[in-house]
């Protein structure tokens, strides 16, 4: 394969890991979903850029994705405490818990209502404890006489 099929092929890949991180970060609503895509859309530009880099002959993009995968595994270190923080406080990892960690000057975010589910609290039968005579509905009690 020649260099520009090599260089085709790899910018491919790196557009479809962007791509699919960037689908992935828009359409998750759990933090770490969301942080794992941020990581894949990483990739894929790190991939652009060694691919950039062999084609050119030029180590400046290996140079640059050292130091990027440098910094990405500081910030998913520190990211993985502030979830874990973040998930003790409130108990969730759905990003709409955090829409009040604001700024006071900021005006609050509302998003459109969402239907809300049916809270049908059922009724189901309980057995009585053993021993103990169940108590009957005085209206069943009440039918049964008149018939």
């Amino acid at each position: 394969m020649d260099e520009s099929g090599l260089l085709i092929n790899s910018l491919l890949v790196g557009a479809a890991l962007f791509g699919l991180g960037l689908v992935g970060f828009l359409t998750r609503r759990n933090m770490i979903v969301m942080f794992l895509a941020a990581e894949m859309m990483l990739q894929g530009v790190s991939i652009s850029l060694i691919a950039w880099g062999r084609f050119r002959n030029d180590w400046g993009g290996q140079i640059l994705v050292i130091f990027s995968l440098t910094v990405a595994a500081c910030e998913a270190a520190i990211a993985l405490a502030l979830v874990l923080m973040l998930y003790h406080r409130n108990g969730k990892l759905d990003i709409d818990a955090w829409h009040d960690l604001r700024e006071s000057s900021v005006a609050a975010h509302i998003e459109t209502e969402v239907p809300e589910s049916r809270d049908a609290r059922q009724s189901w039968p309980h057995l009585s404890p053993a021993g103990v005579r169940p108590v009957e509905d005085t209206e069943e009690l009440a039918h049964r006489h008149h018939v």
